[in-house]
């Protein structure tokens, strides 16, 4: 199994902790890096090659639809999802045209990645 390379970005320090230690435990999953911005993930894609990013939306500077869009215009850009907490048609539709590749709600990302971890 290839491994997934994953940077996370979200202005709230316990959920990058959550979300790191989540993914962490997930097999093929090895979370490359993390940031509280826009600004920090734009400049971390060149430094940290990850293949997937999990992008907040409403950060202070610039926001995750904009870095969004500046990452997905780079050439091998990496997938970016959108995560949430504001699950609405009108976050969708914007994650869509910045270029995203999905748009998931932070509670069903937490529900999923807690369905794949192994019993405890």
């Amino acid at each position: 199994m290839a491994n997934t390379r994953i940077l996370i970005v979200d202005d709230s320090d316990d959920f990058l902790q959550s979300a790191t230690l989540l993914l962490s435990a997930t097999p093929g999953v090895t979370v490359v890096g993390r940031a509280h911005s826009g600004e920090e993930a734009v400049s971390a894609i060149d430094r940290l090659l990850p293949d997937l990013v999990l992008m907040d939306v409403q950060m202070p500077g610039m926001g995750g639809l904009a870095a969004t869009r500046v990452i997905k215009a780079r050439a091998r850009a990496p997938r970016v999802i959108v995560l949430t907490m504001y699950d609405n048609d009108e976050y969708r539709e914007a994650a869509d045209a910045a270029g995203a590749n999905g748009f998931l709600s932070k509670l069903a990302f937490t529900t999923a990645i807690s369905a794949m971890l192994p019993p405890a």
